[in-house]
């Protein structure tokens, strides 16, 4: 196993719940991937995800190592999920799963799109049925077994780009917006992604989002500790630089340090392009890497109560903020952001009084050619000032407050994690690249050479790392009973 990421360590303890034994390499000191963690000064940031939809999944996934989720983490459920905010705007939405609230919500702004909120969770309801549980087979995921699905899922409208379908709903630009802004937690374009993830809002409404306390980090050590009582090995600082294979089938893999690891099957969890070029050699081919991001950590002396656990400040001309970000390689006049402010919740990640602000603001990939070394000084006075301005989120004098302070940029997710271009999310969730078009579950060229995480089948988050992993282990179970 390559990568100790959440899909790395899923797929793990189910690959050690069909009786292989398994060894993971995890190129960094500590477990994790892009769910990693900072502490320092008595505050604590999750580095990547820090929601958890769909938690039936890890439910599923405990019971396969005998335990229960409930009993090895304290879940909260977040209510509301999160606050959006936009610039100079007095109004903001606190989106939530009670429908008397979403109708509050929305009646603030059009009292005619609160009475489509019924027809737009019945619309969602039934691309999520038949676009997203319709690609839960294990088979193998290629473009001829996508164009099977696409009359089915394009019955209910998913084919369209999110932002058209939710606009069959509401009209109301606020509103509108808040229901199309999901795509941005995997990485994309409410104008480009296909009404597929409209999916996205519904799972939350319909299942909710919660925290972990300790932070998302804290999933990830529960899981390592599962993965070793059941048996399996997971060793650190191991970068692995090549797959070796002979006679179309793999044979070991080597680390940086030279060793050699003989597997009978391989499972990257590592960066799905990057396992492509740099560990197998191939030519640079199918989806293209997805934006970046830069994430600002800083831990304040003072707290701001007016921040929700999650908050969202949408910037002016976001369609154009988005398409800068995503498809034209440049810094955006606006801002859009993120911040995650896990004290509200949990007083333990933040010094008495004060509160770790964990920031993520969206930016093109190294392919755009920015410097960052100067670029990232200027976005860090960008986003302090989003955040400070009475029109952004209002923090007065957060400046002053801080105490302890980081940042990563795209260099950090290409140094750190080897993720192609420094991209955030993998592969860019356009029509062209979802559902079926990513890395496929299992090689199509080398037998025992699997992949899984955000730029495998089913999609990037959680969710996503999740169901790859456990559509991956069964693909490598019934290989491994099957012929050849």
């Amino acid at each position: 196993m390559i990568g100790a990421g959440l899909g790395g360590l899923a797929v793990a303890l189910r690959l050690l719940h069909q009786g292989l034994d398994v060894v993971v390499l995890e190129r960094e000191p500590e477990i994790g991937g892009r769910a990693a963690q900072i502490r320092a000064r008595g505050f604590t940031f999750d580095v990547g995800p820090s929601l958890i939809p769909m938690p039936r999944l890890l439910e599923e996934l405990f019971e396969l190592a005998g335990v229960r989720l409930w009993d090895r983490l304290r879940m909260h459920r977040l209510d509301p999920f999160y606050r959006i905010s936009w610039q100079d705007e007095t109004r903001s939405f606190l989106f939530s799963g009670e429908r008397e609230a979403m109708l509050q919500q929305i009646g603030q702004f059009s009292a005619t799109d609160a009475r489509r909120y019924d027809a737009f969770l019945a619309a969602s309801r039934r691309i999520y049925e038949r676009g997203v549980l319709g690609t839960g087979s294990p088979h193998d995921r290629r473009s001829s077994r996508f164009l099977e699905l696409l009359p089915a899922v394009a019955r209910p409208g998913a084919l369209r780009p999110v932002d058209g379908f939710v606009g069959g709903f509401f009209q109301e630009p606020h509103v509108r917006q808040a229901f199309g802004l999901h795509p941005i937690f995997i990485g994309g374009d409410a104008h480009r992604a296909p009404a597929v993830y409209a999916a996205l809002a519904y799972l939350q409404i319909e299942e909710g989002i919660w925290y972990a306390e300790g932070g998302i980090h804290t999933l990830v050590q529960e899981l390592g500790r599962l993965v070793s009582k059941a048996g399996g090995r997971i060793v650190t600082d191991r970068r692995v630089t090549r797959i070796n294979s002979s006679q179309e089938r793999v044979r070991s893999v080597r680390t940086q340090a030279g060793e050699e690891v003989e597997a009978d099957l391989i499972v990257s969890n590592a960066d799905a392009l990057a396992t492509q070029t740099e560990l197998l050699g191939r030519r640079a081919s199918g989806p293209s890497p997805v934006m970046s991001c830069f994430l600002l950590y800083l831990g304040s002396r003072q707290a701001f109560p007016q921040l929700q656990h999650h908050t969202l400040l949408v910037g002016h001309g976001y369609r154009d903020f988005i398409a800068d970000v995503t498809r034209r390689g440049r810094l955006p006049e606006s801002v859009s952001l993120s911040v995650h402010a896990p004290a509200r919740t949990e007083a333990a990640m933040a010094p008495r009084g004060g509160e770790s602000i964990a920031v993520q603001l969206p930016v093109p990939n190294l392919r755009a050619g920015l410097d960052w070394e100067t670029t990232a000084p200027e976005l860090r006075q960008r986003v302090l000032n989003a955040l400070e301005f009475p029109g952004g989120l209002g923090l007065s004098r957060l400046r002053d407050s801080i105490d302890f302070e980081a940042c990563w940029t795209p260099l950090d997710f290409r140094d750190r994690l080897g993720a192609v271009d420094g991209n955030a999310f993998a592969v860019d969730p356009t029509l062209r690249q979802s559902a079926h078009v990513p890395t496929a579950n299992r090689d199509r060229r080398l037998r025992g050479l699997y992949y899984v995480g955000g730029g495998t089948h089913p999609s990037a988050g959680i969710p996503g790392a999740l169901l790859s992993a456990e559509l991956t282990a069964r693909l490598a179970g019934q290989d491994q009973v099957g012929p050849g």
